[in-house]
């Protein structure tokens, strides 16, 4: 455990890749395979589980410490933190370190047994830990039980230190990651396999937002011939593996799925042996993609019924080729890769294949966005010669997302943030109008204002508090936001009705009062407008 405290010492104190990549390294060369493994799947989120609820551990806390719960509600308010607030709040500065156990025995042992445990033997485990434990100790522990674990280091450096820590190339590392893997002894074994033992996924190769061409980006781009351009649908990207008898389904974060998707392993049986194709999975009813709340419900099960079968039929509309009969195709240029997937589709009728859209020059793309099918977010701009490579390559892949949709709503409630922006109200509520004249809350959104806007909208907050309900501040209805979001699905939990994808603040609309904001009807009818449908109230 102390090298990883170390590790995780240095991490959390710069904010330099080079730096990053350098205790990393280290680490790896000199870390106990097994306390290795458990170190990249937390780095990696892959073990970001709450083991205790915030909650409870600040009105535990409170006692412990013989302090008002709103005072330690008002440090963890101001410090962001609350890992960092408990490390702060308990007096541990001047105590040695090495209480802890090691790695391994923590997240296989005490943390599940710790999960089962009474609130009494919860709270009488912690309250022991507390007494003992330095505070770069106290902060790790805490990191873990609240599944926070979050360092600001990103997969691919991860990926990166390993590689050159073992001797091994970046690809078969990012690969042998987005298998189907548990910590354990052999780690480092496992690591140094060959790739095609398993059923194992390749590292997906990504796409940059369009944006960061600026805002002349066709004359950048070059011709469209030079271009495969596909719509970007709005599901699940996945891969789906033969590997002899044995078929899975891969999504982009290495998870396994298929046990919840029975007939997509059933309809690619009829695969070749060692081939691997790339798509999206979505869920499609007579011929059109339904809303992502409607895969999201079948996401949720490992277990499906015969019912939700038939409501929710899945597919994947495929991209690419990865693989075939054992040969690595990925070095191809992605025309002849859309070649040879187009010969299998041909050979096996059952593959679907996502269109690939004919376009003239750029400024028919312009035209064509203001026709974006349902289930369709944008387009995905590829390179003909582009090979298919790890994780987002800077040239060859672009996606172009249709401007988002957008309505005007009105702050109701606001809370302070977390972390950089401790001591702000940035996590803000928006309702919209009723058909009786009420505000109804329709969305959170978190990001899109600026720091100095931030600021001056919690300066205004702290004035205008009408209520305090715990840690939320209720303000009176006067300020006007245009929110974006990129989609809508219906929602029994929103009182609204509706849940929207990635909401986020695109202005402060100083210029509108609350009267002008938006209403449900207007949402409704938006998403009739984008879904077809018919059969709204």
């Amino acid at each position: 455990m102390e090298r990883f405290l170390a590790l995780y010492r240095a991490l959390d104190q710069t904010q330099r890749t080079v730096e990053k990549l350098s205790h990393l390294q280290a680490y790896f060369r000199m870390a106990d395979p097994h306390e290795a493994a458990w170190v990249v799947q937390l780095l990696r989120g892959g073990h970001a589980r709450r083991f205790l609820s915030p909650r409870k551990l600040k009105s535990w806390l409170a006692d412990y410490l013989n302090l008002p719960l709103a005072l330690v509600e008002e440090c963890h308010h101001q410090v962001g933190d609350l890992a960092e607030t408990v490390a702060l709040l308990l007096p541990n500065r001047h105590r040695p370190p090495g209480g802890l156990p090691p790695l391994p025995h923590l997240a296989e042992v005490e943390l599940p047994a710790l999960l089962k445990a009474t609130e009494s033997a919860q709270r009488q485990w912690l309250e022991q830990w507390w007494e003992k434990l330095a505070f770069w100790e106290t902060f790790l522990l805490h990191k873990l039980l609240l599944g926070a674990l979050r360092v600001g280091v990103a997969e691919g450096l991860v990926q990166r230190a390993l590689a050159e820590a073992l001797n091994l190339t970046e690809a078969r590392i990012a690969q042998k990651l987005q298998g189907t893997w548990q910590p354990s002894p052999t780690f480092y074994d496992y690591l140094r396999q060959p790739t095609h033992l398993t059923a194992e996924p390749y590292p997906f190769f990504l796409a940059y937002p369009i944006e960061e061409l600026g805002p002349n980006f066709v004359e950048k781009l070059g011709p469209t011939l030079d271009y495969q351009v596909e719509w970007k649908w709005d599901g699940v990207r996945v891969q789906i593996v033969r590997r002899q008898s044995e078929v899975a389904v891969f999504s982009r974060n290495g998870v396994r799925i298929d046990p919840g998707f029975p007939e997509l392993v059933e309809r690619f049986r009829c695969l070749p042996p060692d081939t691997v194709v790339d798509g999206e999975l979505l869920i499609v009813k007579e011929g059109q993609v339904q809303p992502f709340g409607a895969l999201q419900r079948r996401l949720m099960r490992k277990k499906v019924t015969p019912a939700l079968l038939r409501e929710l039929p899945a597919t994947v509309w495929l991209y690419d080729l990865l693989e075939l009969r054992g040969t690595d195709l990925r070095g191809l240029s992605l025309i002849e890769r859309r070649r040879h997937l187009e010969e299998l589709a041909a050979l096996l009728p059952v593959l679907e294949l996502s269109p690939v859209l004919r376009v003239a020059d750029w400024s028919e793309l312009h035209r064509l966005s203001a026709f974006t099918p349902p289930g369709a977010e944008g387009f995905m701009i590829k390179r003909l010669d582009s090979p298919y490579l790890i994780g987002r390559r800077r040239g060859y892949w672009w996606k172009w997302k249709r401007e988002p949709f957008r309505l005007d709503a009105v702050l109701v409630y606001a809370q302070q943030g977390h972390g950089r922006r401790a001591g702000w109200y940035t996590d803000l509520t928006f309702a919209l109008w009723n058909d009786r004249g009420e505000l109804v809350t329709f969305t959170k959104a978190y990001s899109g204002l600026t720091d100095e806007e931030m600021q001056t909208l919690s300066r205004w907050v702290r004035k205008n508090t009408l209520e305090k309900i715990g840690p939320i501040a209720k303000v009176p209805p006067l300020w006007v936001f245009e929110i974006g979001f990129e989609g809508i699905q219906r929602s029994n939990r929103h009182k609204c009705g509706f849940a929207v994808r990635f909401p986020r603040i695109l202005r402060w609309r100083k210029d509108k009062s609350p009267a002008e904001a938006n209403s449900l009807a207007d949402l409704a009818q938006l998403y009739r407008t984008i879904y077809s449908v018919q059969d709204m109230p």
